[in-house]
């Protein structure tokens, strides 16, 4: 298949809270204002951040991770995404040597320039250091320049300009304002999909980014950014309809809401009819086979899981039927008896799983991780602040990512219910990392 040629660039920063998404969907937004075609991505195993950047964008946003989704993943996906859009932007992760794989990493890979965002708010000469080693630390990396963020005062900007040793780095500055203020809590950002004013904030930072040199770029312009994209070497392997006829209801709502797009694509790729529901507003469960119960905040929602007795019926009678259940993280602690939240307060949950899950004010675990089964290995990864407490026994444990140590003991894997179709973990699987995997989750039979 022939390379694709399209402007592209990695949006990246010294270290997290820099302002990565802001810049990301403010391009995105003043972009697709003027007509033209993005594609964003994002790159590691978010779920927040891609909220955000498909309403900027307008399209669906998915992950890169050189390593959880795969290098051929990640090639195919770019290179699909050349052959429709005038520009794809792709946020990065952390700071951009951060992580293994990082986001150099795959802009090395991939030949992506990276313009990087730097919080200026207290600097000044500072930021010219800052912008050059990021810039020198490793050859081989495209850069594009460097923009300041959160910045005080036009005189603040010429000054972090006069910094730089190379003033041709200069993409201008975002003033600290905020208008487009993005908030955030325990996990990331709020999404976007909780704020009225969402939109408002996008179009805000999209004008102020329209003030800066790297809001001018037109059409032209866009060019000097432009990647060969080559078609991958092989065609994507056919996935085989190992769900042809399964209905897989999947969890949808504030509570739950930590869904990768790729694995909704995957499910409907092995044959599944998805159907989505409420455990927040419903009190039936859709007329399915199996149920997804993905991760999100059911700790901010704790008194109304709590209250809708109904739906705890209903799954109650979805595991008495044998029928199977996937959960991960938040879904997982959804089916516990009870659910302790930050101040304490203590809330009954669904009772499938016996024990208590309970929020922490620090960070239990986070990282790429792995974890087999009997229907294969999954690739994936684990980011929460809850433990729990459960006499269960794990039937499995993750095991951390090729290169990569855990701290302590990996993700258990808990199994319930008639004959063990009940599966729950801490860990968020990638579905398209192994799709006959991922469809054993969902299959009544025994396998």
């Amino acid at each position: 298949m022939p390379s694709v040629r399209c402007p592209a660039i990695l949006i990246a920063a010294p270290a997290s809270g820099q302002g990565k998404t802001t810049v990301a969907c403010a391009l995105a937004r003043l972009h697709a204002r003027q007509g033209r075609r993005v594609r964003v991505f994002k790159c590691g195993p978010d779920f927040l951040d891609p909220h955000w950047l498909a309403l900027a964008s307008a399209a669906p946003v998915h992950q890169l991770d050189l390593w959880m989704t795969g290098e051929a993943d990640c090639a195919r996906r770019l290179h699909e995404a050349a052959q429709e859009a005038d520009l794809i932007i792709v946020e990065g992760v952390m700071g951009l040597f951060d992580g293994l794989p990082s986001a150099a990493d795959l802009a090395q890979h991939f030949s992506l320039p990276v313009l990087t965002v730097i919080d200026a708010g207290a600097m000044a000469g500072t930021f010219g250091a800052l912008a050059w080693g990021l810039q020198s630390y490793r050859d081989g990396l495209r850069f594009a320049g460097v923009l300041a963020n959160r910045v005080a005062s036009e005189g603040h900007a010429a000054m972090l300009e006069e910094s730089l040793r190379d003033p041709a780095q200069w993409q201008g500055a975002l003033m600290r304002s905020p208008a487009f203020n993005l908030p955030e809590r325990h996990l990331g950002l709020v999404m976007s999909g909780e704020m009225d004013d969402a939109m408002a904030r996008l179009d805000a930072a999209a004008d102020a980014l329209a003030a800066t040199k790297l809001g001018q770029m037109d059409t032209n312009a866009l060019q000097a950014w432009a990647v060969g994209f080559p078609g991958p070497d092989d065609a994507a392997p056919e996935t085989p309809q190992l769900l042809q006829g399964v209905t897989v209801a999947v969890a949808r709502d504030a509570a739950f809401c930590f869904i990768y797009a790729a694995n909704l694509d995957c499910l409907r790729a092995l044959g599944a009819h998805v159907v989505f529901f409420s455990p927040l507003r419903d009190t039936a469960l859709p007329d399915c086979d199996a149920l997804w119960l993905p991760g999100g905040y059911p700790e901010l929602h704790a008194a109304a899981l709590a209250e809708n007795s109904a739906m705890k019926a209903a799954v109650a009678s979805h595991v008495a039927a044998g029928k199977p259940v996937w959960a991960e993280c938040g879904g997982m602690m959804a089916l516990f008896g009870e659910l302790q939240t930050i101040d304490d307060s203590r809330f009954a949950m669904w009772a499938i799983l016996p024990g208590r899950a309970s929020m922490q004010k620090k960070l239990a675990a986070l990282g790429p991780q792995q974890l087999t089964m009997a229907g294969g290995t999954l690739r994936g990864h684990t980011f929460h602040y809850s433990t729990c407490e459960t006499s269960l026994a794990p039937a499995a444990r993750t095991e951390a990512a090729p290169g990569r140590k855990l701290r302590g003991q990996g993700e258990a894997l808990y199994v319930a219910g008639p004959d063990r179709k009940v599966k729950a973990s801490y860990f968020h699987a990638w579905f398209p990392s192994n799709p006959a995997a991922a469809a054993a989750l969902f299959i009544k039979e025994r396998l």
